[in-house]
């Protein structure tokens, strides 16, 4: 049943005063544009503006001049609706404008360079599996007969079930068993625009038997590794020493051996995978030529090519800072195609050869910047302290020391302060572990470290005196805020390949962040952190710019352009499953529609994943809590109690709730 479009749309008031409601500190310092803090002008893409009230505002790409729609505003109605943070936000019309611009970039190139051939584009499965993607890719694919490429047979089972336009491709990658060939061939019977990329001469033998079998001729590519490789964190993705692709010896002999067995009209695509998240636009132009040189050279051996694919390897300026950079790009979308079809119209005309169809595998950059991650702060752990503590008759010399640190504390001496509080907090520690000095002595101590750190930080934060030296420094000092959700299931990237996405809080940035942070997320594992971020200086920093929390208020914030991989790569760590995820249209008055909500996972969904049977549990506990009744140690009120609590828990979500 369609929703009720009545109650998807935030009336205008709500979301124009959502999060604006003044808090006790009347007199907060304001900033004047906290977002370039968080380095927002260079990374949003014109997707994401502060708005007046401090708000993160969301932008219509097609209309940069409506009026935004207030994240907060999104994600109050959200949790009215019991979608509660952490959740998992698409923005559907980030994902259709990224996919348009892709096509007019490289419309606008075959244009102006006068090439002859065209340009389609696939979207690799692999990025985001997603049905509520997949099928919007599909949905605002079709006006450009935007296809779909496929590694596994889950993959191309995905492929088969949607209504592709007849010109849009499939294209078959990866190893392949001889059920994954037959339904590919299958799918060219009933009208699917497959192709079957061999990966080495073993397959093609698979393909050729099958084919026979079925009395189909079949749409072949052959996958070529490349000599160039590329650099960025999946540089090994490229070269003579890529998993998947045939060498040049290799494809060789698949061109004799269709040529003997009158199959080598078959041979019609060229795949030459150039990279993942390429930050190098020149590196893209060396391996799109040496891609060419095989192409004119295939087809002088007498194979037909009329498709170019160059695979992956368009990037995501994730930091803004426009540099050839593992997280950024130097180059634009539009520098990309033009030098794409510059590229292939130059390299065709010189060997005289009718300009082919473009194919790229663009997945990283059509969903990364559709999606983004909410979640609110538990609490913060930090390392200095308002509190001041008072000498007391009898203090151990050491914490008279630490006492006596403010009154010569200035800019000139402040290192010799800090180096004297860690010295003496030190020195208090190994005494404790001796067992020469008491735990009450000790806690004292280490409140007085807090307090004059503080002390210390304000001096050291002075425009005067902040260098790079002293940011290290402060990061080794930084608080910790534990927020609401698991780094392994939601960002796993960020653990593995120490990848960067923008974040910053999603309210009050009309407030200066008075305090710096790592983030750690609620599983029990030392690497479920993140302490490197974007940032205005436009490099990265080890800790993120952040506001004190307020009592009996949640403080937000957004990871963004999360889209590609991070569902997808996502595990079970601590049994901490899918977060909520919401799908939403945005409207040129500010407003939203939800077009497609997912609760998260509950306990007992993450339990059966690794082989539990909930009821099962469940029966067991009752078993448990029966004995302790029978033997007095609990009521039947209290046995009612904890069966409910057992039950509730088991049924509830994986994160903490609201």
């Amino acid at each position: 049943m369609p929703l009720d479009p009545n109650a998807n749309v935030i009336p205008l008031d709500a979301q124009t005063t959502a999060g604006t409601e003044k808090s006790d500190e009347e007199n907060a310092p304001k900033a004047k544009s906290v977002g370039d803090v968080y380095g927002l002008s260079r990374w949003a893409s014109g997707l994401v503006k502060v708005m007046d009230n401090g708000n993160i505002g969301l932008i219509h790409p097609t209309e940069p001049e409506a009026q935004p729609t207030d994240l907060m505003a999104i994600l109050e109605n959200l949790t009215q609706r019991g979608i509660t943070a952490p959740v998992l936000l698409r923005v559907a019309d980030f994902l259709d404008y990224r996919i348009s611009q892709i096509n007019d970039c490289f419309r606008s190139a075959i244009q102006d360079a006068e090439y002859k051939g065209r340009y389609q584009g696939v979207f690799p499965i692999k990025v985001n599996q997603q049905a509520q993607v997949i099928d919007r890719i599909v949905d605002f694919g079709r006006r450009y007969d935007f296809g779909l490429e496929v590694g596994s047979k889950a993959e191309l089972l995905i492929a088969l079930s949607h209504e592709l336009t007849a010109d849009a491709a499939i294209i078959c990658n990866g190893v392949k068993d001889v059920e994954f060939i037959q339904l590919a061939l299958m799918s060219q019977q009933l009208g699917f625009n497959t192709y079957l990329v061999l990966e080495s001469p073993r397959e093609l033998e698979l393909v050729l038997r099958v084919a026979e079998d079925l009395g189909v001729r079949p749409q072949l590519g052959v996958r070529i590794k490349l000599t160039n490789q590329v650099s960025g964190n999946w540089a090994a993705s490229s070269g003579d020493r890529s998993t998947f692709g045939m060498t040049i010896a290799q494809v060789m002999d698949v061109i004799e051996n269709l040529r003997s067995r009158n199959y080598l009209d078959c041979l019609t695509l060229q795949h030459s995978h150039l990279g993942s998240q390429v930050p190098n636009i020149i590196e893209i132009r060396m391996a799109a030529q040496e891609a060419c040189r095989f192409f004119i050279e295939i087809r002088n051996e007498g194979a037909p090519l009329e498709i170019l694919d160059l695979g992956g390897g368009l990037g995501i300026d994730y930091t803004g800072e426009h540099t050839a950079t593992e997280n950024s790009t130097n180059y634009s979308l539009q520098e990309y195609c033009t030098n794409i079809v510059e590229t292939v119209k130059y390299e065709m005309d010189e060997a005289n050869l009718d300009h082919p169809l473009i194919i790229t595998e663009s997945g990283r950059a059509c969903v990364a910047q559709s999606s983004l991650l909410i979640f609110n702060v538990l609490e913060a752990t930090h390392f200095d302290s308002d509190v001041r503590v008072e000498a007391e008759e009898g203090d151990h010399h050491l914490i008279e020391s630490m006492l006596g640190i403010p009154e010569y504390l200035d800019e000139k001496r402040v290192q010799e302060c800090w180096n004297d509080l860690v010295y003496y907090r030190n020195e208090v520690r190994a005494l404790f572990r001796r067992g020469q000095i008491s735990l009450r002595e000790t806690a004292k101590a280490e409140r007085i470290y807090l307090y004059v750190m503080k002390m210390i930080k304000a001096v050291v934060m002075s425009d005067d005196l902040l260098n790079d030296e002293w940011r290290e420094a402060l990061d080794q000092v930084a608080d910790i805020y534990h927020c609401n959700f698991s780094l392994f299931q939601s960002l796993p990237d960020v653990w593995a390949i120490n990848q960067l996405h923008p974040i910053s809080p999603i309210h009050r940035l009309n407030e200066v962040p008075t305090r710096r942070a790592i983030l750690s997320d609620i599983t029990c594992d030392s690497d479920g952190k993140i302490d490197r971020f974007v940032v205005d200086s436009g490099g990265v920093s080890g800790t993120l710019p952040v506001h004190e929390l307020k009592d009996g208020e949640d403080y937000y914030l957004g990871v963004f352009f999360v889209g590609a991989y991070q569902e997808t790569l996502g595990d079970l760590h601590n049994l901490f499953g899918d977060t909520h995820v919401a799908t939403i249209e945005l409207r040129h008055d500010g407003g939203f529609e939800l077009k497609h909500e997912q609760e998260g996972d509950t306990l007992s969904e993450v339990l059966s994943y690794v082989e539990y049977d909930p009821k099962s549990m469940l029966n067991n506990f009752k078993v448990i809590v029966e004995r302790a009744a029978s033997q007095g140690r609990i009521n039947p009120t209290d046995r009612r109690d904890i069966i409910a609590a057992f039950k509730d828990s088991i049924n509830g979500y994986t994160y903490f709730e609201h």
